[in-house]
């Protein structure tokens, strides 16, 4: 793969994006802060990228993504993959296709009631209901993000089994908890008005975010495990 380094910031967004749609420029800054990445400088001080700094970025964000790793530990595995010892493993398709044809992710904040319904396969009415219990909570504009999509679609999941919508807002009310618990970690960080600080906020809050997520998940699993005859 070529080294020669001939990508602006720009280029390298544009071919991450596709996958990782929420890579920003204040990402890529701060992870070459934290020595993921060494891009080398115009003589105006400018970023460039080679082809191989691209790959070595979606591995460490496939890595943020896939697998809640902290930077430290990818890191640690970028250092052993310089050092060949260690391969990398070829990472699963994940683009989006509608009858084999790429699709461009969903731009977050577009989704009405009904273009959610349709996207997450049921009645309209099933949304209405999720807002009425206060479990999916539209923008100022009515619209939803793209994480509504799982919502809508888990619960409808959960409907089949006789769970509805006023059941889940004790899901509601722990995630809100563990928000507030993962706001105080990142808020030293959010306080600072420097990109990489935004940067390291967000990276912050996603892997305590997942964290979290993970040990709610074990629990459930602990205790349905108990209900098994």
């Amino acid at each position: 793969m070529s080294r020669r380094a001939s990508m602006r910031i720009s280029d390298v967004l544009g071919a991450l994006q596709l996958e990782f749609p929420t890579v920003t420029n204040s990402k890529l800054r701060f992870l070459e802060e934290q020595g993921l990445v060494e891009p080398d400088r115009t003589q105006a001080g400018y970023r460039q990228y080679s082809p191989a700094d691209v790959e070595r970025l979606r591995y460490v964000l496939r890595q943020q993504r896939d697998r809640y790793l902290p930077l430290k530990v990818i890191g640690e595995q970028l250092a052993a993959l310089d050092a060949g010892d260690e391969d990398e493993r070829p990472a699963p398709a994940r683009l989006a296709t509608n009858d084999g044809v790429r699709q461009a992710p969903t731009v977050a904040g577009r989704f009405t009631a009904a273009g959610l319904a349709a996207e997450a396969g049921v009645e309209e009415s099933v949304v209405t209901e999720l807002v009425d219990a206060g479990v999916l909570r539209p923008g100022s504009r009515g619209h939803f993000d793209l994480w509504a999509r799982d919502v809508v679609v888990l619960a409808a999941a959960l409907r089949e089994h006789g769970i509805d919508a006023r059941h889940l807002r004790a899901f509601r009310s722990a995630a809100d908890r563990q928000v507030d618990l993962v706001e105080q970690v990142v808020a030293p960080w959010r306080g600072q008005h420097t990109s990489s600080s935004r940067a390291r906020a967000a990276t912050l809050a996603a892997e305590v975010g997942e964290l979290c997520g993970q040990l709610h998940t074990v629990m459930v699993r602990a205790g349905v495990a108990d209900l098994a005859p």
